[in-house]
């Protein structure tokens, strides 16, 4: 069972990585349609992995962590897998299968079996029709299963993997495609971490885990701006302009009730704007 959520969901969390690498690098407009080249450099591309991957704790950690805090699994903050049916333009396909690889995590967490199947079955379905089945290593779930746990071989792995999967996507125009799934991915976490639990203001884990996402929404949101001509990117960036807003207000290291509450209401109107 987790062979079969590693297939979908690491590779999708593995675009996220791409992403945040390639919108730390310096890039250049090109043609009349303002499609963005990053150029990419080996060290920088391990730098920003690294950055990325070091904070986040192993599925062992995350598990500990929920079991500490007695959060138990929730399956109506996930989208309903059946909803995958109702996504007909690209961008609410790109943003659900986002949105379906965070709920696919939150399940493999719990173990919650047929969940995985049905979010798995869905992240399939959107990944086919979205074309990104070819940029996806056939080979990568296995090899990051190997090494998961081990994270000096998970950023080399991750490194070594940028080159091709990034040469996929923009050979095939795929760039702006790849920042809604990242958004929604992006938007389902902080919706899970702020509503897994009526006590999260409570917990100190939880809690900086929140503030963490001040960095990786900046760094969203410049790529956003990258792609700003673009209706449906500038239409994504304008909804979370308000929550980049609120996390830049926090003080280092501090967040207040207030704050966390506002994070909270935002986040929850953001997500429902994209699953509805």
């Amino acid at each position: 069972m987790k062979n079969l959520f590693n297939q979908t969901s690491i590779a999708i969390v593995l675009f996220a990585i791409i992403l945040f690498s390639a919108c730390s690098g310096g890039s250049k407009k090109t043609g009349e349609d303002n499609s963005v080249i990053t150029e990419i450099k080996k060290d920088k591309v391990k730098e920003d992995v690294t950055e990325f991957v070091y904070p986040l704790p192993t599925a062992f950690e995350v598990t500990k962590m929920l079991n500490r805090i007695g959060a138990s699994y929730i399956l109506s903050l996930s989208n309903p897998a059946e909803n995958a049916e109702k996504y007909f333009t690209e961008k609410s396909k790109a943003l659900n299968l986002g949105i379906y690889s965070a709920d696919l995590s939150y399940a493999s967490t719990y173990n919650q079996k047929q969940n995985i199947i049905d979010y798995m079955n869905a992240s399939n379905k959107l990944v086919e029709e979205l074309g990104f089945e070819n940029a996806i290593d056939k080979e990568l779930p296995a090899k990051i299963e190997l090494v998961e746990n081990d994270k000096d071989k998970l950023i080399d792995l991750i490194s070594n993997t940028f080159y091709t999967t990034y040469e996929s996507l923009n050979e095939n125009g795929r760039g702006s495609v790849s920042v809604l799934v990242l958004a929604g991915s992006w938007v389902e976490a902080l919706y899970i971490a702020t509503h897994i639990s009526k006590e999260t203001y409570n917990n100190v884990e939880m809690v900086k885990i929140v503030m963490e996402q001040r960095a990786p929404l900046n760094k969203l949101m410049s790529l956003v701006e990258d792609f700003e001509s673009q209706p449906d990117i500038a239409e994504v960036g304008k909804s979370l302009k308000k929550l980049q807003e609120i996390f830049n207000s926090l003080e280092v290291g501090s967040i207040s009730q207030e704050q966390m509450i506002a994070i909270s209401t935002e986040v929850e109107a953001v997500r429902a704007s994209i699953v509805d």
